[in-house]
């Protein structure tokens, strides 16, 4: 079934191998969505490709393949060129890869505290590149996967790291709640939205069941539609736009995290 609105568009969804990403890239690509599928790995990527083909029936020509592990700021960087030159004309971006903040306080190779790389500074770094091939025309548009749990979240500027007191849950919703902050920055279109909690990898930080991710998914879908009209920043609660929380729209808090993301990512990838 081929969507009008839909059909002619191109979408690069992070963390399209399993959950929430892989049901966006199967309800995208239903829609006549040319998608563009992010595994952790290529072998990842290929596989969720040939699952989309085999048990959604859908035509593998709409698909494509890119890998890059989150952990590794330098592979966020290759993505972003390949990316870029094989499709210099992007519509949306779905920000969706995530993990949850590890028991113990981990490190990646580029210096930062895991679940704040992966879960923002790899989507703020990809977004920055990517911003050039993200289009201008009405609809082009940023959707960050976030999380009802930003509002549990506190942004530590002086320790982003957590270096200091580290829990996962904090460091989880301080990941989440950058990824919402971001949303607003002026130099993109972009929305957040929480997709409910779903049946997924990260149920255990929120409850015992959740919805399919299917369900979750189609959240996702309809602020990827040009037809659903967004105002930049919005933050949406399933299908509902709510407020975030308090501050994640503030001008000045919007400058303050690209202050400090800029230094993370340049630090890591200088």
């Amino acid at each position: 079934m081929s969507d009008s609105t839909l059909s002619s568009r191109t979408v690069l969804i992070t963390g399209a191998t399993s959950g929430i990403g892989y049901e966006t890239a199967r309800q995208l690509a239903e829609r006549g969505a040319t998608v563009l599928l992010h595994g952790r790995t290529a072998e990842d990527a290929l596989a969720a490709a040939d699952a989309l083909v085999a048990t959604a029936g859908i035509d593998g020509d709409r698909l494509c393949t890119f890998a890059a592990d989150f952990a590794r700021l330098d592979e966020v960087e290759t993505l972003a060129r390949k990316v870029a030159a094989e499709h210099p004309h992007l519509d949306v971006l779905v920000n969706n890869a995530g993990m949850a903040a590890p028991e113990r306080h981990t490190v990646t190779a580029d210096g930062n505290e895991i679940a704040f790389q992966v879960n923002f500074l790899a989507h703020y770094l990809l977004t920055c590149l990517l911003e050039p091939a993200l289009t201008s025309d009405p609809g082009g548009r940023v959707v960050n996967v976030s999380s009802a749990l930003h509002r549990t979240g506190s942004i530590q500027w002086s320790d982003p790291n957590r270096a200091r007191r580290y829990s996962r849950l904090a460091a989880y919703a301080q990941s989440q709640l950058a990824l919402t902050v971001f949303a607003a920055d002026p130099r993109v279109t972009a929305v957040s939205v929480h997709p409910g909690v779903c049946d997924t990898a990260l149920l255990p930080l929120y409850a015992h069941e959740g919805i399919s991710p299917g369900e979750g998914a189609a959240h996702v879908v309809r602020l990827c539609d040009p037809a659903v009209e967004i105002v930049n920043g919005a933050y949406y609660d399933r299908d509902t736009r709510v407020d975030p929380a308090p501050g994640a729209t503030e001008e000045r808090t919007v400058k303050r995290l690209g202050k400090l993301a800029d230094l993370l990512v340049s630090r890591s990838t200088a």
